[in-house]
């Protein structure tokens, strides 16, 4: 009896052995870090190993061969995980496959490579990109103009801009802080870089920056931009050959109707917009609502869209969350004038009472790019010399989780949306 219930124990024991392990990282409610899972996701694509994205799966959830140090990894970086067998994941992934589920799994297979674009003078907690990159231990770049001038982006797969002014108006904070040293340093850094680079003015070097990017983008690239750099971005392309500075910031009077003379050709998602022409309005345009919108803090949010994960897997992406409606921030660009917004462009969280866009798509070429409005998702007002956000009180912020969702988009097997 004894032998025969040993046995039936070893042969228990041989068939769960010889089952698969898989490992899932939840991304719903019962993450404990939403940001940090990111990172894990990162991590083992760096070693080569397959990880499948469960869209609209528990929040869009992480699934991968199950491998010891990558358990210890998820234990040390306090992310939450589950241990399924072979037979577990496939009846998850047979469920996501039917055709009435709105889910979808997408194979991952290589950790993009990433680049920041800002400038030397700039701490890291100026921007929430470089903040939550580091917070979720995802290596990136730092890249400026000379390097994209040199032809460096062609070794990067997802380009962020840190929030720039591409228009040579040096963020137009001419009026308030025109005598302050770091003002005064960011100014001679981009006019010594631009006397370096064989450039007449700043917003002539940042023109031919655009164009170098467009190019990227054209090419396959993925870009990525938030508060300032979106709008200023197509600002920069629509007025390329257009004097749109005043003397204070180039030494020469600005074209005096240049809005007659704008490009939207050449713009990502804008068109039709109109310049804010006095240095002294802390405005680039009529694309950003930061100073005509009348919401109270407190009704401050904005909606994702869902959308089909079988027939718009790009969208889905970028919209995984465990939250659909996400809190809203303030930025010197906070959120884009639907009016103003090119009909190809997709929308993908608005304020639709507000009739704002906030979080925005679309594509060129064989590439990407999304613009998200705001400063920093768990700031609601940040300003000049403010502190930085510490990410180790917000593990689980929808609004960041957008913007790793845009790091790890490059990753995913892809095909663009049906028109």
């Amino acid at each position: 009896m004894r032998v025969k219930i040993f046995l039936t124990l070893l042969l228990g024991l041989l068939f769960f052995s010889s089952q698969g392990i898989q490992l899932l990282i939840p991304m719903d409610d019962t993450q404990r870090n939403h940001l940090k899972s990111y990172g894990i996701a990162y991590w083992v694509l760096q070693r080569d190993v397959e990880v499948k994205w469960l869209l609209n799966y528990r929040g869009g959830s992480f699934l991968m061969q199950h491998h010891g140090d990558i358990e210890n990894e998820c234990v040390i970086r306090g992310v939450a995980f589950e241990t399924i067998t072979d037979a577990q994941a496939s009846a998850i992934l047979n469920g996501i496959a039917q055709p009435e589920v709105n889910q979808d799994a997408v194979s991952m297979n290589k950790a993009p490579k990433i680049a920041v674009y800002t400038p030397p003078n700039k701490l890291p907690w100026d921007d929430a990109v470089t903040m939550v990159l580091t917070y979720a231990e995802i290596e990136y770049d730092q890249i400026y103009d000379e390097e994209i001038l040199n032809g460096e982006l062609t070794n990067y797969d997802w380009l962020h801009l840190h929030h720039e002014d591409f228009t040579g108006q040096f963020g137009k904070f001419w009026r308030t802080y025109q005598h302050m040293p770091w003002y005064q340093q960011e100014v001679s850094i981009n006019q010594e870089l631009t006397e370096k680079l064989g450039f007449l003015k700043v917003s002539e070097m940042k023109s031919v920056i655009t164009r170098e990017i467009d190019h990227y983008v054209i090419n396959g690239g993925f870009l990525f931009a938030m508060c300032a750099a979106t709008d200023t971005y197509d600002i920069a392309r629509a007025a390329h050959g257009v004097d749109i500075c005043g003397p204070m910031f180039d030494g020469d009077p600005a074209d005096p109707n240049p809005d007659e003379k704008l490009d939207f050709s050449r713009t990502f998602a804008f068109q039709n917009f109109t310049l804010e022409m006095n240095p002294s309005v802390y405005e680039f345009s009529n694309i950003d609502v930061t100073d005509t919108r009348n919401i109270p803090r407190e009704n401050d949010f904005f909606t994702l869209f869902e959308f089909s994960a079988k027939w718009d897997p790009v969208p889905t992406m970028l919209c995984q969350n465990h939250r659909n409606m996400i809190k809203g921030f303030m930025g010197q660009t906070t959120a884009f004038r639907k009016e103003v917004i090119k009909p190809h462009v997709l929308i993908l969280g608005e304020n639709k009472p507000a009739r704002e866009a906030r979080y925005i798509h679309g594509e060129k070429g064989k590439g990407f790019w999304t613009f998200y409005g705001g400063h920093d998702p768990e700031d609601y007002r940040h300003l000049v010399g403010d502190p930085p956000t510490d990410l180790n009180l917000y593990p689980n912020s929808p609004g960041y989780r957008l913007i790793l969702n845009n790091v790890l988009f490059p990753a995913a097997k892809k095909k663009k949306r049906e028109t």
